[in-house]
């Protein structure tokens, strides 16, 4: 068959813009996962003078160096599967969004790709393709400035994603979203002017973290032969979700963390409750189910509003005693057959043994993920079975010494200072220490 050089022209820009999508072709298929779903967008080019101004403002240039690239931000959307397997939602393709932060400038060199996974949110519309995000700019000042390409996934359920709900800390979804952000930013990668070496490490922060993992688990187990994973570093991840229900104490942050996990895990597999009621209490059980995400509230004005307790200064345990009924968090603590403790268990990442180099990387003073439950537990599994590939940094003493009033961490529960220092820990303090720790590895192996 012959074509005009119009036809091979408009053929071959559909298929680099769009990789092979079914409307290049005429076909009606589902398209493949990691296909993109429209063509990706260069938002702006950060240029070096610009990313460095910003790191010597805010102290982080300490951290991250100088920077040697330009980074170009550039907004994915993407196919996917959602928590169950499925392609399709409501008649279209299941999607998620994302960003590909691409060195550009005097880096021209083939970069290695990190994938990146974030931290809990609770802001439905919210994505890392914005160069003000400040997650995103420490991904740009970490990685992306130093000659690395990244891309970062705002999981199913946020910003584009046509998914009903974001099944939060589900590590198959979480896994696939990640993997699926790897093959959109390959097929990304030549419609903005970036090569990729092929090499591929695997981080993340907070829920990240166990995101993270659960890719790194998956691509080695399941993607080896397209996906050549020569790293990780899973930064103050909950890996242990089970065990963290049998302790006693809330953790700091419990009012938002397990209300959002218990009812993402009851949209998955259903008998985590027999009734909303049963799990919580008024007024909670009348919204709680369709909360989080939230479309317009985020982590400060769900307090603010009345949506979630904390304006009164209630502690965990308060926050956790005022929205669950006291029988259903009993049942969770002390039965081995409860129906959540069941559903954590299947999110565990405890029992795989990595073969690329793996880093776990956490603060021991964390309110939020506490590393004696997570880290330490994680890192004596990996140990059971022997392996010496695994390596774990604890970077508290570094946050303490940065941010402790009077360089050590305040001891006084009642103070303002102990209110300031733990309620930034996880969230501020501790991700660009377990950043800087994850660069260093991924160093050794770009």
């Amino acid at each position: 068959m012959n074509f005009t050089r119009s036809q091979v022209t408009r053929i071959s820009l559909c298929t680099i813009a769009l990789a092979a999508l079914a409307a290049c072709g005429g076909n009606d298929d589902t398209p493949s996962r990691g296909t993109l779903i429209a063509v990706p967008t260069t938002l702006t080019t950060l240029t070096a003078a610009q990313i460095d101004a910003a790191t010597a403002a805010s102290g982080l240039q300490a951290l991250t160096g100088k920077a040697l690239c330009d980074v170009k931000v550039v907004a994915l959307n993407y196919a996917t599967i959602g928590a169950t397997g499925e392609s399709t939602t409501g008649g279209s393709t299941v999607n998620a969004s994302g960003v590909l932060l691409a060195p550009t400038g005097t880096c021209t060199a083939p970069a290695a790709l990190v994938a990146y996974a974030k931290g809990t949110d609770v802001q439905k519309p919210r994505t890392l393709a914005n160069p003000t995000d400040s997650e995103t700019f420490l991904l740009v000042a970490v990685y992306a400035a130093q000659g690395y390409a990244v891309v970062a996934t705002d999981y199913l359920g946020f910003a584009q994603s046509n998914y009903a709900y974001h099944p939060y800390l589900h590590a198959d979804s979480e896994a696939s979203s990640v993997i699926d952000s790897i093959r959109a930013a390959r097929n990304a990668a030549p419609v903005v002017g970036a090569t990729l070496s092929g090499k591929v490490m695997l981080t993340g922060y907070s829920q990240g973290g166990h995101s993270s993992m659960a890719a790194h688990r998956a691509a080695e187990r399941d993607n080896a032969g397209e996906i050549n994973v020569v790293a990780g570093a899973h930064l103050a991840g909950p890996y242990n979700l089970s065990g963290s229900f049998k302790v006693g104490g809330a953790i700091a942050g419990y009012q938002f963390f397990v209300p959002y996990l218990i009812t993402s895990w009851q949209k998955v597999y259903g008998g985590l409750y027999s009734d909303v009621n049963a799990a919580f209490k008024a007024p909670y059980a009348s919204y709680i189910e369709t909360l989080l995400p939230s479309p317009t509230l985020n982590y400060t004005t769900l307090v603010t509003s009345g949506k979630l307790p904390g304006i009164n200064g209630e502690t965990p345990a308060q926050a956790r005693d005022m929205m669950f009924q006291t029988a259903f968090i009993a049942d969770v603590q002390t039965n081995n057959n409860n129906a959540v403790y069941l559903a954590a268990r299947k999110n565990d990442l405890l029992g795989w043994s990595p073969k690329s180099k793996l880093l776990l990387c956490g603060g021991a003073g964390d309110p939020t993920v506490p590393p004696a439950v997570h880290q330490k537990v994680m890192k004596a599994d990996f140990d059971s079975r022997g392996l010496t590939n695994v390596s774990s940094a604890d970077v508290d003493a570094a946050i303490q010494f940065t941010y402790g009033p009077g360089h050590v961490a305040p001891t006084d529960p009642t103070s303002a200072a102990f209110a300031t220092y733990y309620g930034n820990y996880h969230g501020g303090y501790e991700p660009p220490f377990c950043h800087a720790q994850a660069k260093a590895l991924f160093d050794t192996v770009k």
